[in-house]
């Protein structure tokens, strides 16, 4: 079967070259790209970015001749010490000399990188590649819908409230005119001519007879009859809500290390994917504690250091202000995840439970824990230790808390978590079957 690939090209390129380029580099710039995600903010992360290569990774392969073996004639003007015949010795190194031209040692510092742009699907792709994406999965995603309620015409049967006076009039009217129902005026016309009619008239009995059977048709005709009434019909569809605010809450006490906060930036970062993936607005709310919380921006979410005590409660108690103040739960889906290293004071358990279970749970969509370890330590899912967050939590979600809860020590486990929180139900549950 003979495939011919009439897709249009973008502007000013080649589709199938560019496709084959990136298949050449394409290892070089999965490295590019792990390197550009660490200097990106959250946000920047999705749009297009340029990335750069060695310029050894672009160099067309051909064939040459190994300088250094076989025999080779040379003509070598003004030579004034060897004769044909001479044999030269070949240079204890086994190869050629070390010039400084393009393929020396001099030019391994002196020749710039290949730069080039990818799009936002080729950098998503190499990024979650890394991770261990595999492919579609990450279209395996809950979308979070609201039910909404919509006219849908009307029907013979509802509440009084929905009764629709107007198409109920409308169909008694049609009713009477198709029976010919006596009007009003007949009725009132005839008794007046009976009434000024002399009782010797004999005419008399026969307008009685007239008025007796219009009265009679009127009581078997009703004005409004049961079959008349119609009412409003309201039918329930999914809304998507429009917008979503995502509340990255982080220990940045002495005990979390480079690393933790390394997993737990990948975390946040494949979250904000999913959300800007699912809803048309995104905002993002960073709330970093020691044994104080405050709202940051991402640069010191990240990047300041600070010392000191762990306490959750505070994380959580600006998190209860932050939503209270500016994003009202039947308006934005709100979710929420918190990376800690599970270090936390024991007195301070029994306030985070109550703030989760009393104020946070409530108004979030989705809350997700995930602890973060050193990375020599064991795989998620085998560690032994339970740490004083982790049996905090613990209690809460076994007392029917919707709290999700993942511990995670290597970048390699990031995206199987992350999978594990918000894959749909039936694939979390072919998963575990």
């Amino acid at each position: 079967m003979h495939i011919v690939d009439r897709r249009l090209n973008p502007g000013g390129k080649s589709l199938a070259n560019r496709q084959r380029f990136l298949r050449r580099v394409k290892d070089m710039a999965q490295r590019a790209v792990r390197e550009s995600a660490r200097e990106k903010d959250i946000k920047d992360l999705g749009k297009d970015g340029r990335v750069a290569v060695p310029l050894d990774g672009v160099r067309e392969p051909r064939f040459s001749r190994q300088p250094g073996t076989g025999l080779h004639d040379h003509i070598l003007p003004g030579n004034k010490t060897y004769v044909e015949g001479d044999r030269i010795e070949r240079p204890p190194s086994g190869g050629g000399g070390k010039g400084s031209g393009e393929g020396g040692e001099g030019s391994e510092n002196s020749e710039d990188a290949f730069r080039f742009v990818l799009t936002r699907e080729e950098f998503l792709e190499l990024f979650l590649e890394d991770l261990e994406l595999p492919d579609l999965a990450k279209r395996r995603l809950s979308v979070v819908e609201t039910e909404g309620l919509r006219r849908a015409g009307y029907t013979v049967s509802g509440s009084p409230a929905n009764l629709a006076l107007t198409r109920t009039l409308r169909n008694s009217m049609s009713r009477r005119i198709a029976l010919k129902r006596p009007k009003p005026d007949e009725v009132a016309a005839l008794e007046a001519q009976i009434a000024a009619t002399p009782s010797s008239d004999p005419g008399l009995p026969d307008l009685l007879l007239a008025l007796a059977a219009l009265r009679e048709r009127t009581k078997r005709i009703p004005y409004v009859d049961p079959i008349d009434l119609r009412y409003r019909r309201f039918e329930a569809y999914p809304r998507p809500v429009a917008q979503a605010v995502m509340f990255c809450l982080m220990d940045v006490s002495g005990s979390m290390t480079e690393h933790m906060k390394d997993l737990a930036k990948r975390f946040y970062i494949l979250l904000h994917i999913f959300l800007t993936r699912r809803y048309r607005h995104v905002e993002i709310v960073f709330i970093r504690h020691t044994d104080k919380a405050t709202e940051v921006d991402e640069e010191t979410f990240f990047g300041s250091r600070e010392t000191g005590g762990t306490l959750v409660s505070s994380a959580l108690v600006e998190m209860k202000r932050v939503i209270s103040e500016r994003y009202d739960p039947n308006d934005w889906n709100i979710y929420a995840a918190q990376a800690s290293d599970g270090d936390n004071v024991s007195s301070d358990g029994p306030t985070s439970t109550e703030l989760l279970r009393a104020h946070i749970l409530p108004a979030c969509q989705h809350f997700a824990y995930l602890e973060v370890g050193d990375e020599n330590g064991p795989r998620a899912g085998f560690v032994e230790h339970r740490t004083t967050l982790w049996r905090t939590y613990e209690g809460l979600a076994k007392s029917g808390g919707a709290i999700a809860m993942r511990k995670v020590n290597h970048r390699r486990d990031i995206y199987p978590v992350f999978r594990e929180l918000f894959g749909r139900k039936d694939a979390r549950a072919e998963a575990e079957a």
